[in-house]
């Protein structure tokens, strides 16, 4: 029963891992077409909207994407006056509650609300809002779903690593708790 836990919180991990990773390179895309707006504005007086659609919402869709990366790395906020100074079982205790108090309903309520606006944008096909934009607002409205989506795998996995080191299994304790 452990081992399939296990391969449970590694099955999730390694989601959130290869997103993450793929992520990273959208932010690189961003920044040379950020770039290239920049240059052909100062230097040719020249540009397209289409251009800064796709480094603004590469931007939003990797950090909307990137989010189950960074939770997965202890990369968000956290209150480390709660965590910082315990043991490897009280901070199991804080991720369980956080996890369950905090992240939990807070993704619920995120999807719940977004749903009927990107399910409406999806029915449209919107476009962008700018003359000239990029086609396919709908897709880029979606990211919160997938956020939301990864947010909720990866704190399910944080539940899961937090009940097993509850209850004996240490192994799993998070690296960064050692």
């Amino acid at each position: 029963m452990i081992d399939s836990w296990g391969r449970y919180v590694t099955f999730v991990e390694g989601i959130n891992e290869w997103v993450g990773r793929g992520t990273a390179w959208m932010m690189l895309g961003a920044v040379v077409a950020a770039f290239t707006v920049v240059v052909m504005r100062k230097f040719f007086n020249t540009g397209f909207i289409w251009m800064q659609d796709v480094y603004v919402w590469q931007h939003g869709v990797a950090f909307m994407l990137g989010a189950g990366y960074t939770f997965l790395h202890g990369g968000h906020v956290r209150v480390d006056i709660f965590y910082i100074r315990g043991n490897v079982r009280h901070r199991a205790w804080v991720n369980l509650f956080g996890t369950l108090v905090f992240l939990a309903p807070w993704l619920i309520v995120l999807a719940w609300t977004t749903l009927p606006f990107v399910q409406l944008s999806w029915r449209l096909l919107e476009p962008s809002t700018q003359p000239g934009g990029l086609p396919g607002v709908f897709l880029v409205k979606t990211a919160i779903l997938v956020f939301a989506g990864l947010m909720a795998l990866q704190g399910s996995a944080m539940l899961v690593r937090s009940v097993l080191v509850l209850t004996g299994h240490e192994e799993f304790s998070l690296a960064s708790d050692e």
